[in-house]
C-alpha cells in the first residue's frame, strides 16, 4: 500500500535492526519510569556510546565511524516511531557535534569529539532565551572581550534539551550587541565553569524524559579559546545549519505519525462499539484513509529532501516547508487517532496519547511554523518589513 523507500541499503537496514535491539534492551524497559523522574538515566548515553550509536557522522580519527547521514535519519526515525522521545542522541548527535567539526579549530575537535561520541561528554546548544523565542537576532545573552583576550559571558537561556545532563553547551552570545545578528558569536562552555550553573528541570506538556532546563550564567569567564569559529560570524553558522535541523524534525514527525496510524489501526480492528469494530465504520475508515495519503505524500516529500540534503543541495525555504507541513500534520494525525480512541485515548497508559503530548513542541521548536512561513515568503520575493 505504501511507496517503496530507496533511500536505504542493506547496511542500513541492519544498522537499524542493531538500533532497534538496543532500545529493546536499554530504552524501553526505562523509559515509563524518565518519564515520571524527568529526565534519562546518563548510563544510557554511555552504553550508546559503547555500541556505537553516538556522533556516528563524525570521522573515525574524532571516535565516529564515518557514516553517512541516513544512519542519523534512522535513529530519528526509531526513536519517534517507539515514542522513546527522552533520548536527546538527536541534538547531541547531529547538532552539536557537526558544529564543532564544522567551525571548531583542531584543538577543539581533539579535545571534545571523542567524549562527545563515546558519551562521556552530553552536548547541548544554548539559543532560546525567555525575552527571545524564535528570534535569534534578539538575543540579549553577551560575551564581552577583555583586555587579556578572554570573554566574560552573562544572560541566562531557557528550554535548553540536554541543558541538565550537559557537560558541553554551544551558547549563542552577543560579541557587538550593537551589531545586531552581525554581532552573534558561538561558545564552548564546560560544566564546572565559575558562574555557570544550571536551572530547575521544566515540566512540559510532552516529552517528559527529556531533560529540558534552563541555564544561567554569571560572570563566566572564558578563555579565548572558546570561542567556536569565527567572531561575529555566530549567526551566518547558525543559519548554515538550519536546513538540516529543520529536516531533523520533519523525519521524526512523519515517522511518528506513521506509528499513530499504525497503533490506531490495530486499536479500531479490535475495539468493539454497539456490537462491531471500531474500523467497520465508514467514518473512522475513511479518516485513517485520508491521513494515511497525507503521511504517505509527506514520507516522499521529506525522503527527497534528504536526498537533497546530502547531495548538499537542501535549501532552507525547502526545509522549512518540510518542518511547517509535517509538524502541522503531525498534530491534525494525533488529534484524529486520539478521538478514533475515543476514552482511552486520553488514558497516558496508551502510546497514542503520549504521542499527542510530544506531537505539540514540534510546531514551535526549530523555529515557530510562523517563522517558516516567513522563511518560505521570503523566498518567494514577498519579504515584508
Amino acid at each position: 500500500m505504501t511507496i517503496e523507500r530507496t533511500l536505504f541499503t542493506a547496511d542500513h537496514e541492519a544498522f537499524r535492526d542493531s538500533f532497534r535491539r538496543f532500545m529493546d534492551k536499554e530504552i524501553a524497559p526505562f523509559h515509563d519510569d524518565w518519564e515520571e523522574q524527568g529526565y534519562v538515566d546518563r548510563a544510557v548515553w554511555s552504553k550508546a556510546g559503547e555500541n556505537g550509536f553516538l556522533c556516528m557522522a563524525l570521522p573515525d580519527t574524532y571516535g565516529g565511524a564515518g557514516a553517512d547521514l541516513l544512519y542519523s535519519v534512522i535513529q530519528f526515525e526509531e526513536l519517534w516511531a517507539r515514542g522513546f522521545t527522552g533520548i536527546g542522541f538527536g541534538l547531541h548527535n547531529e547538532i552539536v557535534a557537526p558544529y564543532i567539526l564544522r567551525y571548531g579549530t583542531e584543538a577543539q575537535k581533539q579535545h571534545y569529539l571523542p567524549k562527545l561520541a563515546s558519551g562521556e561528554m552530553v552536548g547541548a546548544i544554548a539559543m532560546s532565551e525567555p525575552g527571545a523565542g524564535s528570534d535569534l537576532q534578539a538575543v540579549k545573552t553577551s560575551a564581552i572581550r577583555q583586555a587579556d583576550g578572554s570573554y566574560l559571558l552573562n544572560g541566562s537561556k531557557t528550554f535548553i534539551t540536554n541543558g541538565w545532563h550537559a557537560d558541553l553547551v554551544i551558547v549563542v552570545a552577543k560579541t557587538d550587541p550593537a551589531a545586531g545578528a552581525k554581532g552573534t558569536s558561538l561558545f564552548l562552555v564546560e560544566r564546572g565553569m565559575p558562574g555557570f550553573e544550571k536551572g530547575k528541570r521544566l515540566k512540559k506538556l510532552g516529552l517528559k524524559a527529556q531533560d529540558t532546563s534552563e541555564l544561567f550564567f554569571n560572570d563566566v569567564r572564558l578563555p579565548a579559546e572558546a570561542l567556536l569559529g569565527d567572531i561575529n560570524r555566530g549567526f551566518v553558522c547558525l543559519m548554515e545549519q538550519l536546513p538540516w535541523e529543520r529536516l531533523q524534525i520533519a523525519i521524526s514527525a512523519v515517522a511518528a505519525s506513521q506509528a499513530a496510524i499504525d497503533h490506531t489501526v490495530a486499536y479500531v480492528k479490535e475495539r468493539k462499539v454497539f456490537g462491531q469494530p471500531v474500523g467497520n465504520y465508514q467514518n473512522t475508515r475513511y479518516t485513517l484513509a485520508e491521513l494515511q495519503t497525507e503521511v504517505q505524500v509527506a514520507q516522499v516529500f521529506v525522503d527527497k529532501c534528504i536526498e537533497l540534503l546530502m547531495a548538499e543541495k537542501l535549501d532552507t525555504a525547502t526545509a522549512s516547508m518540510a518542518k511547517y507541513w509535517t509538524s502541522d500534520l503531525q498534530c491534525k494525525v494525533m488529534d484524529e487517532c486520539v478521538q478514533l480512541h475515543g476514552g482511552y485515548g486520553f488514558m497516558w497508559e496508551y502510546p497514542i496519547t503520549r504521542a499527542y503530548a510530544d506531537a505539540r513542541v514540534q510546531r514551535i521548536y526549530g523555529g515557530t511554523n510562523e517563522i517558516m512561513k516567513e522563511v518560505i515568503t521570503r523566498a518567494m520575493g514577498l519579504g515584508g518589513r
